[in-house]
């Protein structure tokens, strides 16, 4: 896949599984471990991220302005009289599980995509770069009724195994939402495949974020894990159309959506804000950046801009 071509916005109501694999070419311009401050800020000011197994203790230093009083080593400071900090690096390899909604909530564009595939091929992106970086790439992929897991390896089969996986439950769009799967319900099931120090990135529109349980599950995770949230949407989400009557479809069904009432425009906008402001400061509040991912824009633009190669 050609660099341009991923320079637009991803297309169309399903995804193609050589259109996933072709994203390895351009997924190598892009360094996860090179979380660049515009990302960082992000994250907000309280950091809760527990560095667990992903780092190895590198040396002691004395302490200086701005590093986190967690990692000061005390025996050294009473030995010497003045306070010293310990340094860790990153492991050069580390897990990496990208986790993908494919729920019924996905299944919905306006412009040039669903949700669906846009959540698929940023999945697709991260993938191939966590493994072109020597990480252990595995992944959790879930609609209504079901999920799948992949367990992290160093291999491209796995990755090839993980977009064959998003493939299959792109395809069972749209399925009946029986309530099988709620977010509360994945993130309990992602606490129990993820290891300490994995890197996570959680790919969903994050409809039902607002359960206490959600925040809960989140809360435990980010104590030992890295996770980056990356939320899908669509224009038409946000803000219903001009006044006027417009056809709309689900695949299966035709109805008329009427936007001629300003009340009802104004609320449903509002509405939409405050669920996304409400998202935006539960995961600032746990140290997760959360990026916005649109329909209407690249989802490889969208990543370069946070994880592109730093020009010297």
């Amino acid at each position: 896949m050609r660099l341009a071509e991923v320079s637009h916005p991803a297309t169309g109501a399903y995804v193609a599984l050589e259109t996933l694999i072709g994203l390895r070419f351009p997924a190598s311009q892009l360094q996860l471990t090179r979380r660049n401050r515009a990302l960082s800020a992000l994250a907000g000011p309280n950091k809760a991220n527990f560095r667990g197994r992903g780092i190895d203790f590198e040396e002691v230093r004395s302490y200086q302005p701005g590093d986190d009083i967690r990692t000061i080593d005390w025996r050294v400071t009473a030995r010497t009289g003045s306070a010293h900090t310990k340094v860790f690096r990153e492991e050069r390899e580390r897990p990496v599980l990208v986790v993908v909604d494919q729920r019924g909530s996905q299944f919905f564009g306006s412009q040039h995509c669903f949700k669906s595939v846009l959540a698929a091929h940023l999945a697709g992106l991260l993938a191939w770069s966590a493994l072109g970086n020597g990480d252990r790439v595995g992944g959790l992929v879930f609609n209504d009724s079901r999920h799948r897991e992949v367990r992290p390896r160093r291999s491209r089969k796995t990755v090839l195994t993980i977009l064959s996986q998003i493939e299959a439950f792109n395809h069972r769009l749209p399925i009946a939402n029986d309530d099988g799967n709620s977010l509360a319900g994945i993130l309990d099931t992602l606490r129990r495949i993820a290891r300490p120090g994995t890197s996570i990135y959680l790919v969903s529109d994050f409809y039902g974020a607002e359960d206490p349980a959600v925040r809960e599950h989140l809360f435990r995770l980010a104590q030992h894990s890295e996770i980056t949230a990356l939320a899908c949407s669509d224009p038409l989400e946000t803000a219903l159309p001009p006044p006027g009557r417009y056809a709309i479809t689900d695949g299966q069904q035709r109805s008329e959506l009427l936007t001629g009432d300003r009340h009802l425009r104004q609320q449903y906008q509002q509405e939409q804000e405050t669920r996304i402001a409400a998202l935006g400061t539960d995961l600032q509040r746990l140290g997760i950046p959360l990026l916005h991912a649109s329909t209407g824009e690249s989802p490889f633009l969208l990543l370069q801009r946070y994880f592109g190669e730093q020009r010297r």
